[in-house]
């Protein structure tokens, strides 16, 4: 049955058949061989793939991302980091670094973060002489972090697909997401030692107040979405409304630079986007289904069996076999469908889910930023106007130290169990 499953669905992508179409042809293949086709089951599937509060989620997420990039928000989040280490040799850098922390609490989303950030800041980068490939490199490599510091769209998926609290995840990603920041950091900071470039003044400590004044209310948003969350105030589903809904507040009245005329593109953008996740959502459902009535989890523990009484042994197998469906696969899709798999092992290993989620989250997205699929590779391309050879020779260096992030997880859970205790 695992070679009935992944046959047809790498088949089918080999093919060229988009992911969602893929998911429910496997789907329609396990049941062929089971000798159970039964076209309601697939139609009642795919509908109550849909058919959740938690992903409702998802469509206010991308609506509020939508919204803050057209009220300027994102753009005063750069101009504060630039405020804070513009000064410092190499400060683009890590004004890309910190921006994309701070706006990760806003997007949830790789992609969005990658975008908005690219299109302000690769363009001032190449302007100061910074090499294009090491500049499109770092700003690909802390998009990553969106998706892992809260609000994360991967983690509610997840969330969702396991039956764990998104709250949790949410709660859980917050430390990792700064540690693969830090990480950036640090390399960033030996690549940029023999920068000659021109340095700006540093900023007074006025012209840093009133930054912060003017990106004050965008950072408001994160500590909201949080507090709300930690508090018990709403779900993650009531905090995504609370974001379109204030960032639409902040951009329309605030900062001035949302018209109302500007809201049926920013509508349109976000159900196109919407509909793609939902679409591939519901698809998965009906896989994920299959997948349980054919055994295929029983099956892949069978195989696994001998690790189940040794997690870490079981967790860097797991690692490795996730980066590689990374290389091939992209975020959305690869939680949807491993993670009915994969989840009943871990458990009967004694491996937390919440733990398990964020670390899975945090590789699929490092294959993000990996060829052939990295889908912020390519958001990197176009904004650059570079091949994608050329960006994966800029961007090695970032992509390793977010591995060795990753190990460190995976050898020590603690690393996120504990805050995460804290944080409960």
């Amino acid at each position: 049955m695992i070679g009935v499953f992944l046959g047809s669905l790498f088949g089918s992508l080999a093919l060229g058949v988009p992911i969602a179409f893929a998911l429910i042809l496997s789907g329609v293949v396990l049941m062929l061989v089971m000798g159970t086709f039964d076209s309601q089951i697939v139609a009642q599937n795919l509908i109550s793939g849909a058919d959740n509060f938690s992903l409702m989620a998802i469509p206010f997420f991308i609506l509020a991302g939508e919204l803050m990039n057209a009220g300027g928000i994102s753009k005063r989040i750069v101009e504060f980091a630039m405020t804070l280490v513009g000064h410092i040799r190499g400060g683009l850098g890590f004004v890309a670094i910190i921006a994309s922390v701070m706006f990760a609490g806003l997007s949830g989303s790789a992609v969005a973060d990658t975008a908005a950030l690219g299109a302000i800041l690769i363009p001032m980068m190449i302007a100061k002489g910074y090499d294009v490939n090491r500049s499109t490199g770092i700003i690909c490599s802390s998009g990553i972090i969106a998706p892992v510091i809260p609000p994360s769209i991967p983690m509610i998926l997840y969330g969702v697909t396991a039956g764990v609290s998104i709250t949790d995840l949410f709660m859980g990603g917050i430390i990792p997401g700064i540690i693969m920041a830090l990480g950036l950091i640090i390399v960033w900071t030996f690549i940029s030692r023999k920068d000659t470039s021109e340095l700006p003044a540093r900023k007074t400590k006025k012209e840093i107040l009133n930054a912060a004044k003017q990106a004050g209310f965008a950072l408001m948003l994160p500590v909201i979405i949080i507090g709300g969350l930690r508090g018990g105030i709403f779900t993650p589903t009531e905090a995504a409304v609370v974001a379109a809904f204030y960032a639409f507040l902040v951009g329309l009245i605030i900062y001035g630079e949302l018209k109302i005329s500007d809201l049926y593109d920013v509508l349109i953008t976000s159900a196109k986007t919407t509909s793609v996740v939902m679409f591939v959502a519901a698809a998965a459902m009906v896989s994920a289904w299959l997948i349980t009535v054919a055994n295929v989890p029983g099956e892949i523990a069978g195989l696994l069996g001998g690790l189940i009484n040794q997690p870490l042994l079981l967790m860097l197998i797991i690692t490795v076999l996730l980066l590689f469906v990374g290389l091939v696969m992209d975020l959305t899709p690869a939680i949807l469908i491993f993670t009915p798999v994969l989840l009943p092992i871990v458990q009967m290993a004694g491996i937390d889910p919440v733990y398990f989620g964020i670390v899975m989250v945090i590789n699929l997205c490092i294959g993000l930023i990996t060829p052939p699929v990295g889908t912020v590779l390519y958001v990197g391309c176009g904004i650059s106007k570079i091949s994608l050879g050329q960006l994966t020779k800029g961007i090695w260096p970032f992509l390793v130290i977010h591995a060795v992030v990753l190990i460190l997880l995976v050898i020590f859970p603690e690393i996120i169990t504990v805050p995460l205790s804290w944080f409960n």
